[in-house]
């Protein structure tokens, strides 16, 4: 539909005032899914350090955008406060970083700053990847962390050499690829490797491919939990002494569950982006030097922090109930939640604190509620949802923003740092990614995140699924242990759903 952008004599200009420069093109595209695309360019789910990013509102409609991330030029990863980065340009081994984990990342956010055209969406340059709940120990004081029983990285970021961008709006495929400014670049070389790149990603496109054909025997999933059933009950009593003594008046408390899946990780994705579309459907697939291979398979509703064009914003979603077979039935649902005084106490709680953790970053007067306890559909459930935004100031950086809402207060509690300290007491093992955050940091400085929810980690033929319930003080403890098994759910009928 275009040629490839820019051309070389806009190149070489800029490259002379050393910018850093995008390579796009816009092809035609009605043939390929998401899905399709993905098993094409990364090899049948073979080529790792890759993700797929699709999104699906109001239960039923695609999102605009799905992007395909791969082949990486940097990784960077964290554990225990140590920083780690791999340049593919230079070698193959990872280096260990003097620097603090999230001012590491931010030198790396600088860098990776890149301008293109404002008709290209945010994501067409971006690291992708995760940050762990644990994070938040390098901005508040919090208890030393109990053990990680995974063993994989608090945070992991992957910057793409190619992203295959799919628009559903105009059925448009955008390729595009980054290039870095340094002294001793080649001009025509670089130029000539960004052209053959992006036309063999449509190449590759062009060719047909076999769906993984490996299947399992299929049987019902046995999950098993980091927690008895008793020992639970027993931390949403401790909690409520907590709420009764005016320690917090909220905390969300979890348990993880663990059970086999052998079958290609992409597989329970496909599988759970039919059953549980939500917002952020995401399946990101790494490959570690010493971690070695694991992938996030997630349906999250709620965004974490969101930044585009200066304004923040955070959605707390608190409130639930089940979607009805009809309109009629919806709205009998949608009746009850309006009017539960529990759901209602808990969404005001946490409304609260979103406004505070806007407020944080934002220029005084700049924050509004833009939508107050309305109810979303989903496609099995209805929530209450409201909406904060702000204007931020100037002084702030990109991790300054986001950790302002880090974690969410739908996962922590309020106060949330006392909130987070009895988690830390109650809960057997540090949370790890669960609760903590996926996303993007695009080139253009905008950032959109989602919380890690309705997520399976994947390594070593086993899947790990961790739900929470928010206690608060008429909370029925076997209620709130029912709540976090229904929560975890979705994901193991996602596993069984893909054995089919």
């Amino acid at each position: 539909m275009n040629d490839i952008e820019p051309n070389f004599n806009s190149f070489k200009k800029n490259f002379k005032i050393k910018k850093n420069q995008l390579f796009w093109k816009i092809f035609k595209s009605d043939l390929d899914t998401p899905v399709s695309a993905y098993l094409k360019l990364c090899q049948n789910n073979k080529l790792k350090n890759s993700f797929l990013l699709e999104s699906v509102q109001d239960g039923s409609y695609r999102g605009r955008y799905s992007v395909i991330g791969m082949l990486p030029d940097l990784i960077w990863k964290s554990i225990n406060n140590e920083v780690f980065i791999k340049r593919f340009s230079n070698d193959q081994n990872f280096k260990k970083l003097c620097a603090k984990p999230l001012e590491s990342l931010k030198s790396i956010i600088e860098m990776s700053k890149i301008s293109f055209p404002k008709f290209l969406p945010p994501m067409s340059s971006a690291l992708i990847g995760y940050l762990g709940y644990e994070t938040i120990e390098q901005y508040e004081r919090l208890p030393k962390r109990k053990v990680n029983v995974l063993n994989l990285p608090d945070g992991y970021f992957i910057r793409p050499t190619v992203m295959a961008i799919f628009d559903s709006l105009e059925n448009k495929l955008i390729i595009t690829s980054p290039s870095w400014y340094k002294k001793e670049l080649n001009l025509k070389k670089e130029y000539n490797e960004k052209i053959d790149l992006i036309n063999k990603i449509k190449s590759n496109l062009e060719k047909s491919y076999k769906v993984s054909n490996k299947r399992v025997k299929k049987e019902k999933i046995k999950p098993k939990s980091n927690i008895s059933k008793s020992k639970f009950i027993n931390m949403v009593k401790s909690a409520k002494k907590h709420i009764f003594e005016g320690d917090i008046f909220q905390v969300v408390l979890s348990q993880r569950f663990k059970a086999k899946f052998k079958l290609p990780p992409f597989e329970l994705y496909r599988s759970l982006r039919s059953l549980n579309p939500s917002p952020f459907l995401f399946f990101l697939n790494f490959k570690d030097d010493k971690y070695g291979e694991f992938a996030l398979v997630g349906s999250s509703p709620e965004i974490l922090v969101k930044l585009e064009d200066n304004k923040i914003t955070i959605r707390p979603i608190a409130g639930t109930r089940p979607r009805g077979t009809n309109k009629k039935q919806d709205e009998k649902y949608k009746k009850e939640l309006l009017e539960d005084p529990k759901e209602l106490s808990e969404h005001l709680m946490l409304l609260d604190l979103g406004r505070n953790d806007v407020g944080r970053v934002s220029i005084p007067g700049s924050v509004k509620v833009t939508d107050k306890m309305i109810v979303e559909l989903y496609s099995h459930v209805m929530h209450i949802v409201s909406n904060v935004e702000g204007k931020v100031k100037s002084k702030n950086n990109i991790l300054n923003i986001l950790m302002s809402g880090f974690p969410a207060g739908t996962v922590s509690g309020a106060p949330k740092i006392r909130a987070m300290e009895i988690i830390n007491k109650l809960e057997p093992s540090c949370r790890g990614i669960y609760a903590g955050c996926v996303g993007y940091f695009s080139g253009n400085g905008d950032m959109e995140t989602c919380i890690v929810l309705r997520t399976a980690i994947l390594k070593n033929q086993h899947m790990y699924v961790q739900a929470g319930a928010g206690i608060v003080a008429d909370s029925k403890p076997e209620k709130e242990y029912e709540e976090t098994i229904n929560k975890a759910k979705a994901l193991f009928k996602a596993a069984e759903s893909a054995m089919e």
